[in-house]
């Protein structure tokens, strides 16, 4: 067959496409297109969108984090699902943006979805709180396993992955309009990916450390939001079209931020002493007429309290006072311990607002040295303002096994209370960690553990902890908290005979106290360790975590999971 050589795009075209390919060499490429938009000629507006871009994308996937972990913890789980979810919008978005921009090169189309992509982000803020709960509610009464997985995954998908999906076809379309050539086709893609990563870094650390401590999270969605409608607003304002879109799009930002400046995640909480958040978590402060409350979730658990009448908890923190006493705190004649003579020391690995450094010092207050270390500087804050943290109780700010790694001390009781939503952080659950912990203890010293989640059964994360605990301590014992889903390990050295336990604990001077005492070490059981060892090479505390809140999940809402079988949503709607 005949073949005629033409010069369009470099390619040998056969006689009976002439027709075809001279259609396609009539048409503008989009990089020829660009040239009759005067903001897109020099390129450094390309540049400018694929920077703020990618520095949205990430604030959006940090902001993400902080949205659902008040309701869904911020475990390693969660950061799978939300990097996975906007991984999937994102490719998703290169797709579809590589596949519009060939078929039509037009830059108005890219920038029209990015006004959308900011209308979304803004009302976040006002809805997602809602969207969550929305999802969780209907879970909660259909499945029986992996809830927070599930609701977590479904809430990312509705919520997050259509902005992202947006976002995602901003890099394919700025390649088509900013590629001119061939001959320099890979410096333009290495730049224009340059200013994405530049931008993603920045988007990164920005929320981490600048917006989301200063202003929170909802005013972070905000303050990106309104970056990328800036994006788009300039550009149509350079060409003078689609006004009615952008004024559109400029109120329903104005409206969201709004009714979505300061989003309350515990919507439903009409007298919340604080709501804040903290580099680290999101946090709640609720008092009501016999307590104080400190959250950092939504959902699950009491992180500290405090009775105002000055009485026990009759929580986790009143049984782990049966530390002390295992210590012999109570018969060091003067205050004093050991051949030194120096007072007892006392301590806390996960402070808190320091219910549990409050109750030692009322009680053994005069025999002991009590000091605190807890990652969260606001939570601190937070418990000299609102739970009465004693002054003379030093609290170090900074990560319990980094501070262990650097001090000498010896201590008669370390009280082990970190956590992470619901979950331990996986650093200070292993057998590496308990034996740095067994180091810092004095030979009649005690190391008491509250497992938060009561979980029994082969393979449950108590299960785990306390093996773990077990191969490095000759002598642990456990006990389970009444009315409650704690469980508190007591591990020691030394053991104590059962006559010396009550000789000390008939030296408890309170009586409250003391009777409780009794009771609780009653009721301890000697455990024998087994072979489920946590290390720092392995340790998937999250997953064993999860397992047992869809265990108390499933137990606690067995009855309104039989109404809605029997007379669905409306029988369920009367119970509550």
């Amino acid at each position: 067959m005949d073949v005629k050589e033409r010069k369009v795009y470099n390619i040998p075209v056969c006689e009976q496409d002439e027709r075809q390919t001279m259609r396609a060499a009539a048409a503008k490429t989009g990089s020829e297109k660009i040239m009759d938009y005067r903001i897109l000629q020099n390129k450094t507006y390309l540049y400018l969108t694929e920077f703020f871009s990618g520095m949205a994308v990430m604030a959006v996937e940090l902001g993400a984090s902080r949205l659902l972990a008040p309701y869904f913890s911020s475990s390693q789980i969660v950061w799978t699902i939300i990097i996975s979810t906007i991984m999937i919008a994102m490719a998703l978005g290169n797709i579809y943006g590589g596949r519009s921009a060939d078929r039509n090169p037009d830059p108005d189309r890219l920038y029209r979805r990015l006004l959308v992509a900011a209308v979304w982000i803004a009302a976040i803020p006002v809805l997602g709180k809602y969207i969550i709960v929305g999802i969780t509610g209907i879970l909660v009464v259909t499945i029986d396993n992996n809830l927070l997985i599930i609701a977590g995954f479904l809430a990312c998908l509705v919520i997050f992955v259509f902005p992202c999906f947006l976002l995602g076809t901003v890099t394919p379309s700025l390649t088509k309009f900013a590629v001119r050539s061939l001959e320099d086709s890979g410096s333009t893609v290495g730049r224009l990916n340059a200013s994405n990563t530049v931008g993603s870094i920045i988007g990164t650390f920005t929320p981490t450390f600048l917006t989301i401590p200063a202003f929170g999270t909802a005013v972070t969605f905000l303050i990106f939001s309104g970056i990328v409608l800036m994006l788009a607003l300039v550009y149509f304002l350079s060409r003078k079209t689609c006004r009615i879109r952008c004024l559109v799009a400029v109120l329903l930002f104005v409206l969201c931020t709004v009714f979505g400046h300061r989003s309350n995640f515990a919507f439903w909480e009409n007298h919340l002493a604080y709501e804040g958040e903290s580099i680290y978590n999101y946090l709640q402060v609720k008092e009501d007429s016999e307590n104080v409350i400190l959250s950092t979730n939504v959902m699950f658990g009491v992180q500290s309290i405090t009775k105002k009448d000055g009485s026990l908890t009759g929580m986790y923190y009143d049984y782990a006072m049966l530390a002390p006493v295992m210590a012999g705190i109570t018969e060091k004649s003067g205050g004093s311990t050991g051949d030194d003579g120096s007072r007892p020391r006392l301590l806390i690995l996960g402070n808190g607002s320091g219910t549990y450094a409050r109750e030692c010092e009322k009680y053994f207050g005069d025999d002991m040295d009590i000091s605190g270390v807890e990652i969260d500087q606001k939570i601190t804050d937070l418990a000299r303002t609102y739970f009465d943290l004693p002054e003379d109780v030093q609290v170090t700010t900074y990560d319990g096994r980094a501070w262990l790694e650097a001090d000498t001390g010896k201590y008669d009781v370390i009280m082990v209370d970190a956590f992470q939503d619901i979950s331990v952080p996986f650093q200070m659950s292993s057998a590496e960690f308990f034996t740095l912990v067994k180091n810092h203890l004095k030979d009649s010293g005690v190391m008491v553990v509250n497992e938060n989640m009561r979980a029994d059964g082969e393979n449950s994360i108590n299960e785990y902890l306390s093996d773990t605990i077990a191969s490095v301590f000759p002598y642990v014992s456990t006990v389970d908290v009444d009315g409650y889903t704690n469980r508190e390990l007591f591990a020691s050295l030394r053991p104590v005979s059962e006559g010396t336990m009550d000789r000390r604990l008939s030296a408890v001077g309170d009586g409250g106290l003391r009777r409780l005492l009794q009771k609780v070490y009653g009721h301890t059981t000697a455990y024998e360790g087994g072979d489920h060892i946590l290390t720092d090479d392995r340790a998937p505390v999250e997953m064993l975590s999860m397992r047992a809140v869809d265990s108390i999940i499933r137990d606690e809402l067995a009855y309104y999971k039989q109404i809605f079988r029997e007379q669905g949503f409306a029988g369920l709607l009367n119970e509550v």
